[in-house]
């Protein structure tokens, strides 16, 4: 799993090399920077909206998520013995512990 920092990283240089690619194709076929910056504006600030609501609803799938092994168990906030007791028995039943 990549830290927080490395995904930020490769996001941005991904969007960086999406809006230069856009930016070079645009002038290429419209020899005018003021429309090439309108189509790469335009375009990326569709796909950063739709993206935003793409990955909402992809949030709300369960298919293909990991689930850990003990997120169904009811677990306060401070355990209690009888919680670290629930947690030894289920990872038992898992096959984790002895």
């Amino acid at each position: 799993m990549d830290t927080k920092k490395r995904s930020w990283g490769k996001s941005i240089t991904w969007r960086v090399f999406g809006i230069v690619l856009l930016g070079l194709i645009s002038y290429l076929i419209t020899h005018d920077w003021k429309d090439m910056a309108t189509i790469t504006v335009v375009f990326h600030s569709i796909r950063l909206i739709l993206y935003y609501f793409h990955e909402r609803i992809w949030e709300r799938i369960s298919w293909g998520k990991l689930k850990h092994p003990l997120a169904e168990l009811p677990v306060t906030q401070q355990l209690t013995p009888d919680d670290l007791q629930i947690i030894r028995e289920k990872l038992k039943t898992l096959g984790y512990l002895d």
